[in-house]
């Protein structure tokens, strides 16, 4: 019985030592499982970029400084400027408005960053004064010939406003010098109305005088028919013809 026990004994003790050998083989047989991949670098970070100009504002021919600032870039321009430092300033003075556009490269890809600069252009400048009309002008507009009936030389009264206003015109512009032209219609001698075209010429001098006109201003002259206004045998051109003619001295 004790020997029964004892093949029993053994042959439990080699059943398991054939299992152990059996396990043992079976994991010699197996691979051995292979190590996970390394994570894949990361990605190269991308660039960067800033531009600004100050002031951003000029006149003309005045001068702004331009300044950027990128990272990350190994390839920086400016349009207009060609290829510049990663960062950096440069004063700029355009003649007109301008934007400044700048690209900053790298293997991370590529930044744009824009500013603009504004140039006012001068105002135009003021047209030139206009001149005034100068005293020959004035003398012209504003002077008017005294009339005189046939065969006299004293101011008839409708004639009064007129020489009025001369004198008026004339104390307001002393600077002026002036000729009174005596003059007649064609009927006559030549010498008598060169005499009566003087009293007329001297007439309104006087009273050009007495409405406070310096005398010294004043000359007169006579032309008697000799340099009639109206050519025509009338009335109406006789009249046109006896008068004080007024003439600006230059």
């Amino acid at each position: 019985m004790e020997r029964k026990n004892m093949k029993l004994q053994t042959l439990k003790t080699v059943a398991t030592v054939a299992s152990l050998a059996a396990i043992l083989m079976l994991g010699a047989c197996k691979k051995k499982a292979a190590p996970p991949p390394p994570p894949p670098p990361p990605p190269p970070p991308a660039p960067t970029a800033s531009i600004s100009v100050s002031p951003d504002t000029i006149q003309t021919g005045q001068s702004a400084t331009l300044s950027w600032q990128t990272s990350n870039a190994t390839d920086v321009s400016i349009d207009g400027m060609g290829a510049v430092q990663a960062s950096g300033s440069q004063q700029v003075s355009p003649s007109e408005s301008t934007t400044y556009h700048l690209t900053a490269k790298g293997a991370g890809g590529t930044q744009e960053a824009t500013t603009r600069l504004t140039v006012n252009q001068p105002p135009p400048p003021p047209p030139p004064p206009t001149p005034g009309p100068s005293d020959e002008d004035l003398f012209g507009q504003n002077i008017k010939d005294i009339y005189f009936d046939y065969d006299k030389s004293d101011i008839r009264p409708d004639q009064q406003g007129s020489l009025q206003g001369d004198a008026q015109f004339l104390g307001q512009h002393t600077n002026i010098n002036f000729t009174v032209e005596g003059h007649c219609d064609e009927r006559g001698s030549i010498e008598y109305n060169l005499a009566l075209g003087d009293r007329r010429a001297q007439s309104v001098k006087n009273a050009l005088v007495a409405a406070g006109v310096d005398g010294n201003r004043i000359k007169t002259i006579s032309y008697g028919k000799e340099k009639p206004f109206c050519m025509e045998h009338t009335e109406q051109c006789w009249q046109e013809n006896r008068r004080g003619h007024f003439v600006y001295q230059k």
